[in-house]
């Protein structure tokens, strides 16, 4: 690429000017403001799906449905703020994941990024056929080549049809991760790594479907020139999720904006997630409690994840992160990722990427 502008990220039919997408944060952190804010900017505004009830009054006893019209909502906002490109995450971890892709299907939402597992055999409430029908993309989240081939394999066997895009996301991002520990410093881990080989995996389902499926490269990136570097490496876009944390547009609350601007490359650590899996988040008194092996006591009103067994977790992660949205970091924490330590100031979603412009075309030499 010579151009010392942004190329546009194209998916079909859909055209972002800016080829970058705000990471969904969900418990609150991305909702209508941000995700709206990113999307005005021509990137792609994402909607954290999981545990947007949390506020709804019959919350406790009435989850599914608190969680739906809290969803419900912040979709319809965020198309009222916006006519850009909006898109949604959904964990596959929730027990209400399939319910809440078919919600964002129904309301024409431009994209659904699908992570916390892969998404193979379909359950019987989603239909193929609509899938196949509807202008809503279907993105999944993947960390590995490896899974990427397992899951476009198998749609392409037993649906003829493969998903119409793929993020990488690699172990530098924040929140939940699909790497141990041990692996995470790895060379053959590493996202550079990961995109080439994930690129190449894809390549075979693009000539088959003739479809663009472009693969985004997401975790760690922060500047321009980060930015600069997975183009050249083949990827069609980026994902960008903690600096979008320190805008004005982020639907968290101040306190929870200051963890990560007062944070320490030494505070960003790696926690065990009730979810089963690790995560990487901003150290503080909560964590280290829990990390001694102090519990926090919690009543669970509804199973809201698959893949947690409350009767043995340490704490709700789920309140933890809607305390910490709030500001109340005593009684939760903050997931961020690994360049969480650089963020120093607050600025506008339009100031950020302005500046992430800038950074680009540096370093493309202009």
């Amino acid at each position: 690429m010579n151009s010392d502008r942004m190329p546009p990220l194209k998916i079909d039919d859909i055209v972002a000017e800016v080829p970058i997408v705000q990471g969904g944060m969900s418990v609150g952190i991305s909702l209508a403001n941000l995700s709206a804010a990113v999307a005005n900017e021509g990137g792609i505004g994402v909607i954290g799906a999981a545990g947007l009830g949390y506020t709804e009054p019959d919350i406790t006893t009435n989850y599914a449905e608190a969680n739906k019209r809290a969803f419900m909502r912040e979709i319809r906002k965020a198309r009222r703020m916006s006519k850009g490109i909006i898109g949604v995450n959904i964990m596959m971890a929730l027990s209400d994941y399939d319910r809440l892709i078919q919600i964002a299907m129904d309301e024409g939402l431009d994209v659904i990024f699908i992570g916390t597992g892969l998404l193979l055999r379909l359950p019987d409430t989603l239909d193929i056929e609509q899938i196949k029908r509807s202008k809503t993309k279907i993105f999944p989240i993947i960390s590995s080549a490896k899974g990427a081939q397992v899951m476009f394999n198998y749609w392409s066997r037993f649906y003829a049809h493969v998903p119409d895009g793929v993020v990488v996301e690699g172990p530098l991002a924040g929140g939940h991760l699909g790497f141990m520990p041990e692996d995470m410093d790895k060379p053959e881990k590493q996202l550079e790594k990961l995109v080439v080989e994930t690129i190449d995996v894809i390549k075979p389902f693009r000539e088959r479907y003739k479809k663009d499926i472009p693969v985004i490269a997401a975790g760690g990136i922060y500047t321009g020139e980060d930015i600069a570097r997975f183009l050249d490496l083949g990827a069609s876009g980026v994902q960008m999720a903690t600096r979008f944390i320190a805008t004005h547009e982020c639907d968290a609350t101040i306190k929870f904006k200051d963890a990560i601007l007062n944070s320490r490359k030494e505070d960003i650590i790696i926690i065990k997630s009730p979810v089963g899996m690790p995560g990487r988040a901003v150290r503080n008194q909560f964590l280290d409690d829990v990390a001694s092996g102090i519990k926090k006591p919690f009543s669970c009103p509804w199973k809201c994840l698959r893949t947690c067994d409350y009767t043995q977790s340490p704490y709700c992660i789920a309140l933890a992160l809607a305390n910490a949205k709030e500001g109340s970091l005593d009684k939760g924490f903050a997931f961020a990722g690994a360049n969480a330590y650089r963020v120093d100031r607050l600025m506008y979603v339009g100031e950020l990427i302005d500046s992430l412009k800038e950074e680009y075309a540096k370093a493309r030499g202009a």
